[in-house]
């Protein structure tokens, strides 16, 4: 990682174009959306106004562990019940996400969790769509270029994953770029869904799966050889595969002694990208602090690192105050920030001819400008 350039300023992440691979649209409704749908369903929130409802969100899930986090998502996802609100909230994600820079986008969501209204699967996933599709109309009137794709998500804990891998597989050619699997990692391995992961692999197309979260090296390991996943939602608990290098007078921090294990090498030889999500991590007792987050140490270490939001309603967060936040309390430069946005492109579940064209026609000329200023 880059430590020579004078460090980007607040004003100058902002403008910059990003890439987010792992974001989830029932964790970004803004508060004041929660509330008016909410109302019309008679569903009780724990606040009565934004502000109020939006500091609820981020304190609960700031409780410490992955469990309490997601009980916060009962109330996002009671009002996401029908297609109009479906597309709403699609909509509103995209020009917030437009908004805060963001020039391509995964957006993620379970659609067995949108049934309770009564739509079906295929349903839930044309709302989505349209949502989306009408938030980048939106964006564009606003002179913002921003490209979404789905990821369709199937919960651990339920028997529902061949269903939506063939629903994924169905809308492969409508919007939806890729397979997810998320949920409770203890006590339900990857593993068991072997039977989607299978008929994904022979349909040529691409899966991600949270791992290394709540659960460590045996839960990446799982999502690598049993589910074929090609990147990882999340990652961080690879860290535990490393063994601290002694500090010398020529590297004090001792990483260029730090020993990997087979899962750890496994990952950096084969540049298995991780969608790392600081902020959400320090909520759930991942890390302690942005500073001693592993994301920065994997980078050091040469694996192929990602920045994302997760949920940007439970962590009050955006790309821009994640890449900041690494930054002013990380030590991050302008390079750091431009190699972790060309994995992230570049680990898109789009076409390779599409990922030349966003790093080289979007990326790359915002980050190194004629003037030095950006050149990193």
């Amino acid at each position: 990682m880059s430590r020579a350039a004078a460090p980007p300023s607040p004003e100058e992440i902002a403008a910059l174009p990003k890439v987010v691979l792992h974001d989830h649209l029932d964790g970004g409704l803004r508060p004041a959306t929660v509330l008016e749908l909410a109302a019309q369903i008679g569903h009780p929130l724990p606040a009565a106004d934004a502000e109020a409802l939006g500091a609820w969100f981020e304190s609960t899930a700031s409780a410490g562990s992955l469990e309490q986090y997601l009980e916060t998502f009962a109330h996002t996802v009671s009002v996401m019940q029908t297609a109009e609100n479906l597309r709403r909230v699609a909509r509103e994600a995209v020009v917030d996400l437009a908004a805060d820079g963001v020039v391509y986008a995964e957006q993620r969501y379970a659609p067995e969790q949108h049934l309770a209204g009564g739509l079906s699967l295929q349903q839930v996933v044309d709302a989505v769509g349209a949502g989306l599709d009408e938030g980048v109309a939106l964006a564009a009137e606003e002179g913002r270029s921003i490209r979404v794709g789905q990821l369709l998500t199937a919960m651990r804990h339920a028997d529902r994953s061949r269903e939506v891998a063939e629903l994924a597989l169905a809308n492969r050619d409508r919007g939806v770029v890729g397979f997810d699997l998320a949920g409770a990692e203890a006590g339900h391995p990857a593993g068991r869904h072997e039977r989607a992961f299978r008929m994904l692999r022979a349909a040529s197309f691409p899966v991600t799966v949270h791992a290394g979260e709540a659960a460590g090296v045996e839960s990446v390991a799982d999502a690598l050889h049993l589910a074929g996943a090609l990147r990882l939602g999340h990652g961080a608990r690879l860290v535990e595969d490393l063994t601290p290098g002694a500090p010398t007078d020529e590297d004090p921090s001792g990483i260029s002694e730090t020993r990997l294990g087979r899962v750890a090498h496994w990952v950096r030889d084969q540049q298995v990208p991780l969608e790392l999500c600081p902020t959400s991590n320090l909520q759930t007792g991942v890390a302690t602090s942005v500073a001693e987050h592993p994301i920065t140490l994997l980078a050091r270490l040469g694996f192929a690192v990602t920045i994302n939001t997760d949920n940007r309603l439970m962590s009050a967060t955006s790309m821009t105050r994640e890449m900041t936040r690494l930054v002013e309390e990380a030590g991050w430069s302008l390079a750091d920030l431009r190699d972790a946005t060309l994995t992230a492109a570049w680990s898109a579940f789009i076409h390779h001819d599409e990922r030349e064209a966003l790093v080289e026609d979007v990326l790359l000329p915002a980050y190194t400008t004629s003037n030095g200023r950006h050149r990193a």
